[in-house]
Order: C-alpha cells, then structure tokens, then sequence
C-alpha cells in the first residue's frame, strides 16, 4: 500500500501541513446529511470567506467550543453577552460581522428545518439530492461558483441567511460533498 506521502492528490492541501491532508483524505467531499455537521461546516465556511481554509482549520475547534458544538438550537439563542465573549475568543476569527451572520443564520437554519424536515433535505435538493461529479483536471479548472451555488445563495439570500453569497456555498458544497471535486487524478475521485 502506498504511503500517505505517495497517493496523487488534489493539489489545494498541499502536502506539509498533516491537518490539511487529514481533512482532504477524510473530510472533503464526503457527502453529509446530517444536520448538526451541515451547520458546522456552513458555520465555518462563511468564517473563512476572505481567508483561508487552513486558517479556519487551524482553529476549528476553538470555533467548535466556542460555537457550543456547532449545536444550532444554542447558537439561536445567543444573546449580546455571547457575542462579547465570542468578540474576545483569540482563537476564532473575531468578525462581528461573521458572528452576528452565525446567530442569525442558526435561527433561519431551524425555520428551513421546520419547513423541511430537515436542513439536510432542503439542501440536497438544490443538487437533485445526489453530488455533482465533475471531471477536473487542475486547479485551473476549477470556476469560482456553479449555477447550482448561485441559484440555492439566491434562495438563502431570500431567507435572511448572512454571509452565504455563491462562491462561499459553492466551497461548501464541495466540502458537505454535493460536488465531488477531487480532479480526476486524486485517489478520492
């Protein structure tokens, strides 16, 4: 079996940062349905927007104690004594914008759930409820968005939700595995 080191990869993580390639070979692109970790990740994505990936990732779980666990009833009900803690939390991003944007997205999150059933079913469905496969070869083909993103950040839009415009839903869609975007190359294809 080859090693870690030997397999072809996608070539965004890189290979010396350890972190990057767990969250490449476990993480990116498998297809999630539940709703807690479709919070998180949409959490951290919109963090991210204008930064990058391996800051946040660096710092998830300082977001994931910061953030109650990424437990979306709690984050709902956070009031301005928790956005002052979060404010002084040196190890997430402290963007007033961002963490104002997480509170207000918990609670629309669970009006979607109460319209859906789920979070996870209103969001599959803007894929036909199964990933898109597209066939890259570089990092040069990859587009900055899909009409997929722009059309479900337009819906969002709609809802109220902060900090999701297309091309932060198109980097969650990817990670949440909506589309798988390994290049072809990559063992995880």
């Amino acid at each position: 079996m080859k090693s870690k080191r030997e397999l072809k990869r996608c070539p965004w993580p890189g290979h010396d940062d350890p972190l990057m390639l767990a969250y490449h070979d476990k993480e990116w692109g498998v297809p999630i349905r539940v709703d807690r970790r479709i919070f998180e990740f949409l959490v951290l994505e919109a963090f991210q927007a204008g930064l990058s990936w391996r800051t946040i990732l660096h710092k998830r779980e300082n977001f994931r104690k910061a953030f109650k666990g990424f437990d979306f009833k709690k984050v709902a009900r956070f009031e301005v004594k928790d956005r002052t803690r979060l404010m002084r939390d040196a190890g997430i991003v402290r963007n007033r914008a961002k963490i104002k944007a997480a509170i207000v997205n918990a609670k629309l999150f669970m009006d979607v759930r109460a319209e859906f059933g789920t979070f996870s079913r209103y969001m599959w469905s803007w894929v036909g409820n199964k990933p898109i496969v597209h066939k890259f070869k570089g990092l040069e083909d990859y587009p900055a968005v899909i009409p997929e993103a722009e059309a479900w950040a337009k819906d969002l839009k709609n809802r109220g939700f902060k900090f999701l415009g297309p091309t932060v839903l198109y980097a969650h869609m990817q990670a949440a595995g909506m589309v798988n975007d390994h290049t072809v190359n990559c063992f995880r294809h």
